[in-house]
């Protein structure tokens, strides 16, 4: 108990020593992040301005938009700042708020994801009755449940992991703070309160995995009854791309969370937390939005309004 010490700040993995190679990392998350930030931020502008994508479809793509901004914008930014200014430091409420948000936005964008599932399923495979079960209210509170799940298991996971004990190092082999990272460091073993809140992940996740795998089962089985093989291939290309990026974010955050905590650092924790952190939120908006013709048609409109105050209220009323 003598080397435990009040906790005020932590240091986050850089990539390299080299400052040449600190400078390319901060040069590729900064041109990643841009793309990001470009990307959502058109989404939610073109659904917002247009009345023609108010639709329960892009009210949600609109939220997974702002939520995917938020998600990436709580590691990126700061790890751009820490190679270009030499300071890995992070301070203690820093480290807590990251881990809170981290676990808030991606289990609220896994219980969005699993609600736009169930959109295309009732639009696909029950297409007489989508404006009788997608009504406004319907969607406000899906959406506001998966909010609420998100922060939940946030709240959970960070006071859990945070209350714990710290001493000796103070590195985290992370260039975020993360959970697993930050059990490696603890001077306690018992990590009983942190297993709980990762069981009530742990079910979230598998419920969400289980309905989105269910309704795709679904609508694959019903666009394989559709006659025409240019029907079949767009439904086919519009999806299969949508369970790739929702795969890939849900398999490489459980490889991590699921990891002995005591297991050494390698280069493989930091590649793995670079494809769900940087990954979904870069190409959600290429894959669920930006290929989409009404989308295309939609920005087109905005930009022939060449961004006139008087071109954007014609928008929004056409």
């Amino acid at each position: 108990m003598s080397n435990l010490t009040i906790v005020t700040e932590f240091f986050l993995k850089s990539f390299s020593n080299s400052w040449k190679l600190q400078l390319l990392h901060a040069t590729l998350f900064l041109m990643i992040y841009l793309m990001a930030l470009i990307g959502n931020v058109l989404i939610f502008t073109l659904v917002s301005l247009d009345r023609n994508l108010h639709t329960p479809m892009y009210f949600f793509l609109k939220n997974l938009s702002f939520l995917d901004l938020c998600y990436i914008s709580v590691t990126v930014p700061k790890s751009i700042v820490n190679s270009l200014s030499h300071s890995c430091s992070i301070s203690f409420l820093g480290c807590a708020l990251q881990v809170f948000l981290v676990v808030l936005f991606a289990a609220a964008e896994i219980s969005l994801l699993t609600v736009m599932s169930y959109d295309r399923y009732v639009a696909i495979c029950q297409p007489l009755h989508y404006e009788t079960i997608m009504i406004k209210k319907s969607c406000v509170r899906m959406t506001a449940a998966s909010w609420f799940s998100g922060g939940i298991i946030g709240a959970m996971y960070s006071a859990t992991t945070l209350s714990l004990p710290f001493c000796g190092s103070k590195e985290i082999h992370q260039f975020f703070c993360d959970v697993p990272s930050l059990l490696k460091i603890s001077c306690s073993e018992k990590h009983i309160a942190v297993y709980v809140s990762f069981a009530f992940g742990a079910c979230l996740g598998i419920f969400c995995c289980t309905s989105i795998i269910m309704s795709y089962g679904h609508i694959f089985s019903t666009v394989l009854k559709i006659p025409t093989t240019k029907a079949r291939s767009k439904a086919f290309s519009t999806c299969l791309p949508h369970l790739i990026v929702f795969m890939v974010f849900i398999i490489t955050g459980t490889m991590d969370y699921l990891k002995p905590p005591f297991n050494s650092d390698s280069n493989l924790d930091l590649w793995l937390s670079m494809l769900y952190a940087l990954l979904p939120p870069t190409l959600n908006p290429v894959i669920y939005s930006l290929r989409n013709r009404d989308m295309k048609i939609s920005m087109k409109k905005f930009i022939t309004c060449q961004y006139s105050s008087e071109g954007l209220m014609k928008m929004s009323f056409t």
